[in-house]
């Protein structure tokens, strides 16, 4: 038996909105969107899926699975991410990463390469 990721999946209760704040963080493009899901898939059919969907109920609690986007210049990322709208919720210098929380709160990590 055989399983790859081909897609993760996060919940938004703002489609466009949450579908635009993870095109400028990925770069991905919009593969397919109707009034419920929109598909972003890496240009170069390099990086695994993401697709948003909406959810009536807002987030609850700490997420049960988060990404890790690992990059090989920590600061810049966090500062752009943060311009496009991302909260920073903690920050770990010691080991090289910072928490961040998407625009509907979905937390997500920025990892030094």
């Amino acid at each position: 038996m055989s399983v790859s990721i081909g897609n993760i999946c996060i919940d938004t209760n703002d489609l466009a909105g949450g579908a635009a704040f993870w095109r400028a963080v990925t770069g991905y493009e919009v593969a397919s969107s109707d009034e419920g899901t929109t598909y972003l898939e890496d240009p170069n059919k390099n990086g695994v899926g993401l697709s948003l969907q909406v959810v009536p109920e807002p987030r609850a609690g700490k997420n049960r699975l988060h990404l890790d986007l690992f990059t090989d210049d920590l600061a810049g990322e966090v500062a752009r991410i943060r311009a496009l709208g991302a909260t920073e919720v903690a920050r770990f210098d010691d080991g090289g990463w910072v928490v961040l929380a998407d625009t509907d709160g979905n937390r997500f990590c920025v990892v030094a390469a």
